[in-house]
């Protein structure tokens, strides 16, 4: 039995995974990490946390799992992305804590852009919206900040990165200083089109070429892990962003297919194939992934609180005691009393992508309770979902027929029924739902022979439940009237 082990590195913990040639989980072991908020609206990491805590994962899983390092084929890496970290070259000392894909320092820097009418180049060259979310004013901003960054970078002596390539970097002997096409395309540098770091972007944001890495497909050996870590080589054969990654995992090969991953985000990634479908309503054009020099396209909506609702619910409210205990809580009120949350704690993505969006609980009268409240947080993921979905019809003219869903907040079969009734459409569960690191690890057996195609793949995909729509279209006409209602009293709040 041959063996891969993917890394998966979230926002808030870093997992390994163990899994066998059938696609079954033999193991898995998670850390969590600090969060670091210097300021409202900042969000930090440690790049030493994220590499520690990656580091001793890996080496528990395989421990958990009983196997010899010797039989595991390959290794993937999937991970949070748009974080943005930079390093020193010749210690690999970073200059400073990564700036994580949420933080919003940087949001005056993306408004004088388009202020000045860079908007539409960077749309039509990278698929991406200008925010503050992506990792090109992020790297200005160290650049200009750090002292001696700037200096440091234009003399090839800083190196940046998202998080695939700290991992990489640290994890090779050889310090491969690489990332795959689906991480190059959120970094608001990379021409989807052309497939290459862009020089006019480049200039336009003051970022020197000599600090980016090499871009490479998804499936391919990247670098052979050091030994010192589990006492063999292994190859790192596989690479991709956490939603593309998912969206393999989810086996959605075929153009039309969309999978909802419920995180500390929410991202809903629709297959279009070959074609880098161009938005109008507000969406992403991003890359799947490349495998043997040949590029698959997404459509994405990137909701950025959905799980993190739930730990807010936990660690600030202190309403519940843990995130599982949400769903009994939710489906002890028959509804949630005209209670509407807008988690939009860091600003409003998909559609909206409003950088100074505020959170608000709206509808609040005496008769509102704790259930309420709850019950308003977990309906609030899927009418973000809801108002992404309602754009990816209008963007691809597909009808959409189903909608896969992964990740931690997937498990809660109250978000599920209600997601399905507020969408119209069944919400299938498969029956593995850590997708992403499976994504990651059939990645890398493609590319070392563990598994010869993706139809292969797709063959290993299997539902463990479907959730089927049971409002009339006028429930969900009115329901999603009264939600846009509550967001509109959420934007633009910190303007």
């Amino acid at each position: 039995m041959k063996y891969i082990v993917a890394l998966d590195q979230g926002t808030t913990s870093s997992r390994a995974v163990v899994i066998d040639e059938n696609g079954q989980f033999v193991a898995s072991h998670g850390i969590e990490f600090p969060q670091i908020y210097p300021q409202p609206g900042w969000v930090e990491h440690d790049p030493q946390d994220i590499l520690r805590s990656q580091t001793e994962a890996l080496k528990l899983a395989v421990r958990k799992a009983g196997i010899d390092a010797h039989d595991i084929a390959a290794i993937g890496i999937t991970n949070q992305r748009e974080t943005t970290l930079i390093w020193e070259k010749a210690t690999g000392r970073p200059v400073c804590n990564a700036i994580v894909w949420q933080c919003r320092r940087t949001a005056a820097e993306i408004e004088r852009l388009k202020a000045e009418g860079a908007a539409e180049e960077i749309r039509k060259k990278t698929g991406l919206i200008p925010d503050a979310y992506f990792c090109g004013s992020k790297i200005q901003w160290v650049l200009r900040n750090v002292p001696g960054a700037k200096v440091a970078a234009q003399a090839g002596e800083l190196l940046f990165g998202t998080v695939d390539s700290w991992l990489i970097w640290n994890l090779t002997r050889e310090h491969a200083h690489v990332t795959d096409v689906s991480n190059a395309s959120r970094t608001m540098l990379f021409n989807i089109h052309t497939m290459d770091w862009d020089e006019e972007l480049l200039e336009l944001m003051e970022i020197p070429r000599c600090i980016l890495p090499k871009v490479v497909d998804s499936s391919g050996v990247v670098g052979m892990l050091d030994p010192g870590i589990l006492g063999v080589e292994i190859p790192i054969a596989g690479v991709a962003g956490d939603q593309q990654a998912a969206l393999f995992g989810q086996a959605c090969f075929e153009k039309g297919m969309v999978k909802t991953t419920y995180g500390t985000g929410g991202f809903l990634l629709m297959q279009t194939g070959g074609e880098a479908v161009e938005s109008k309503n507000g969406l992403l054009t991003t890359v799947a992934w490349r495998i043997g020099g040949k590029t698959d396209y997404a459509l994405e909506g990137s909701v950025f609180v959905a799980g993190a609702a739930v730990q807010w619910l936990r660690d600030e409210m202190k309403l519940v005691s843990s995130a599982a205990e949400t769903e009994d809580i939710a489906r002890s009120v028959e509804n949630a009393n005209g209670v509407y949350v807008v988690p939009a704690f860091t600003g409003l993505g998909a559609p909206y992508w409003d950088m100074y969006g505020r959170g608000a609980i709206v509808g609040l009268t005496r008769g509102a309770g704790r259930a309420h409240i709850v019950r308003a947080t977990l309906e609030s993921i899927a009418f973000q979902n809801a108002d992404v979905m309602d754009a990816m019809v209008k963007d691809s003219d597909i009808p959409l027929n189903q909608m896969r869903a992964d990740g931690g907040a997937s498990a809660n079969g109250f978000l599920m029924q209600f997601q399905a009734d507020v969408l119209g459409i069944p919400v299938v569960r498969p029956a593995v739902t850590e997708t992403t690191a499976l994504g990651a690890a059939y990645l890398a057996g493609l590319a070392v022979g563990v598994w010869e195609s993706r139809e292969q793949l797709a063959a290993l995909w299997k539902p463990e439940t479907v959730f089927q729509p049971g409002w009339t279209e006028g429930q969900r006409d009115e329901q999603l009237r009264q939600w846009h209602r509550a967001v509109l009293r959420a934007m633009r709040w910190a303007d």
